[in-house]
């Protein structure tokens, strides 16, 4: 049995007109981890993601789910994955159960194996079970696009932009269920987002996607000791009175409230060197920190965003 929750072996996507989404992507997805697909607007995420879920037909390439191929098992790979799209597409006329049960359906579960309660609950829509769809908040239609997504139990969860617009209540609520299923089911879960801190926070491994084409995958962890850049910020005893301390290869500023930055690059210094600088300049140290790049300095660095 395949460890890989998804494996993407050169997948092209050409659009009429010539415009090309994807570019001869390869890409895996191990089973059982959070996994983040990052990229800036246009990057063919989306692209990647409808080909995934059935929705788009890919130009060339392999897309084998859960260990099914998906041109020789359509019906299998489509069955091993649950997309919760960005778009708020659901039917006005349908209560969230009724939505529940109908996809269901579409997917071939049959009544006794349904668990349409179950999901309401988990989402927070038990007590708008019947209650028409027009009449549920942006929010709330979120909870019931989740709800859909889980209907056939699949294997591989993906979220597309899930909290894009939405508020803080509503992104605590999916992100505990999203860590329950990864936790207690095993659920492979993908996720993409414009949120980095989410994805820092959520995500075991990361593939950036930039212009159709795969820029990185690495685990968030290596992805963030790639950038070489650090800060020690220094609060002074007293404030600082005549100008900054210099030293080759560091870049001192001022913050807010009197304390001082320093930039510098692990490979050219250390932070014991800059300490040493700052006592010899007669400065006494009230309290020292050190500021770590985040995602979206690694994020900006490789997709050379402005």
């Amino acid at each position: 049995m395949t460890q890989d929750a998804i494996r993407i072996e050169g997948l092209k996507k050409t659009y009429k007109g010539g415009k090309e989404a994807l570019k001869g992507v390869d890409l895996t997805v191990p089973r059982g981890s959070v996994f983040g697909l990052l990229g800036p607007n246009g990057a063919g995420k989306s692209t990647l993601i409808n080909i995934l879920a059935g929705l788009v037909t890919k130009t060339a390439g392999k897309v084998t789910i859960w260990g099914w191929d998906q041109d020789v098992n359509p019906r299998q790979s489509r069955a091993s994955i649950g997309v919760m799209p960005q778009e708020l597409n659901l039917d006005p006329f349908f209560t969230p159960r009724e939505a529940l049960e109908v996809q269901a359906g579409l997917y071939g579960v049959p009544k006794a194996q349904r668990r349409s309660d179950e999901i309401l609950e988990m989402v927070g829509l038990t007590d708008k079970a019947h209650a028409y769809a027009r009449t549920l908040s942006g929010g709330m239609r979120r909870r019931l696009l989740l709800g859909k997504a889980l209907v056939h139990a699949p294997n591989v969860l993906v979220l597309d932009e899930p909290t894009a617009g939405v508020d803080i209540e509503l992104r605590q609520m999916l992100w505990h269920n999203v860590r329950k299923l990864n936790r207690d089911r095993g659920m492979t879960i993908i996720l993409t987002t414009h949120y980095l801190e989410e994805a820092e926070e959520m995500c075991d491994e990361i593939a950036i996607i930039n212009h159709g084409e795969l820029v990185i995958r690495d685990s968030t962890e290596n992805l963030l000791a790639r950038l070489d850049a650090k800060t020690l910020v220094i609060t002074p005893e007293e404030p600082l009175s005549g100008a900054l301390p210099d030293m080759p290869g560091v870049t001192a500023s001022t913050r807010p409230g009197g304390a001082l930055a320093f930039a510098y690059h692990r490979s050219e210094t250390s932070p014991g060197a800059i300490l040493d600088h700052v006592r010899n300049a007669g400065i006494t140290l009230r309290d020292v920190a050190t500021e770590e790049p985040d995602l979206e300095d690694v994020f900006l660095a490789l997709t050379h965003a402005e």
